[in-house]
């Protein structure tokens, strides 16, 4: 997941609860994948996996890391390097997966959705900040559960499809990017432009409406949790390596039979 630019104030402290927050997430996507790993590649049968509660799951960990990297924006330097940097990162992801698992390949994935994010937010910045903070994130709510199920053909959230949309939008590649995704499209990690960008702005509006509260803000974002902390100030590189790490100890510990 991306790994946000140094969250500063006044005092040239960091924002350390954000860092916890991204930390304490990435060890529940951690968690998530280490499950996933064992039920989809070494064939564990856990139905419980499949059900709901592991898809609420899964949901938590990524509204989270999306609401605090759009949170974290305006608080971050240097967005083209880091833009590039998260959206590569995807790539190098991409590439790795389809070469050499292509069965569980990640086309557009979440790194390729933020880095994408990033680099949009630099030129609309400017017009985001002449909208109300609290009318830009009441419609950017809005637009997220209006979009949800965009790749699944329907204007709707979750369960509840109020339109169908028409077949032609989903066609190529570059529509797959934008959340209307080919016949066919495979992916293990799906995370179009849209809905995910509205999440993204959502975030954006959040910090908007607070950053006016100095006071709240040095009051309960200063301190932190040390090693969720840590884990928040190298979100990116954990997320690089946490799949092949859990892959190699989970590999061995079948080897040995542990399991």
């Amino acid at each position: 997941m991306q790994s946000a630019e140094p969250l500063r104030i006044q005092e040239h402290r960091r924002y350390e609860l954000l860092d916890s927050l991204r930390g304490l997430v990435l060890v529940s996507m951690i968690l998530f994948h280490t499950c996933w790993d064992l039920v989809y590649i070494f064939g564990i049968k856990w139905g419980w996996y499949k059900e709901a509660g592991a898809y609420i799951w899964q949901q938590s960990i990524c509204w989270s890391f999306i609401l605090l990297s759009g949170f974290c924006w305006p608080l971050g330097k240097r967005h083209l390097k880091r833009g590039l940097l998260v959206l590569s990162a995807g790539g190098v992801i991409s590439l790795i997966t389809v070469v050499f698992m292509p069965e569980n390949r990640v086309i557009f994935g979440v790194l390729t959705m933020l880095g994408t994010c990033t680099l949009i937010m630099i030129p609309l910045e400017r017009l985001f900040r002449r909208i109300p903070s609290l009318a830009g994130f009441a419609v950017m709510v809005l637009l997220f559960v209006g979009t949800k199920n965009v790749n699944r053909g329907y204007l709707g959230f979750e369960e509840w499809n109020f339109f169908r949309l028409p077949q032609f939008l989903y066609r190529g590649g570059f529509m797959t990017f934008l959340g209307f995704p080919e016949p066919g499209f495979y992916s293990t990690d799906y995370f179009s432009l849209f809905p995910w960008l509205f999440l993204f702005l959502s975030g954006y509006f959040i910090y908007r409406m607070m950053k006016g509260k100095k006071d709240l803000l040095q009051k309960y974002f200063v301190d932190g949790f040390k090693p969720f902390s840590f884990l928040g100030k190298h979100s990116l590189s954990i997320y690089m390596a946490h799949q092949p790490l859990i892959f190699g100890l989970l590999f061995g510990m079948r080897e040995f039979n542990i399991f």
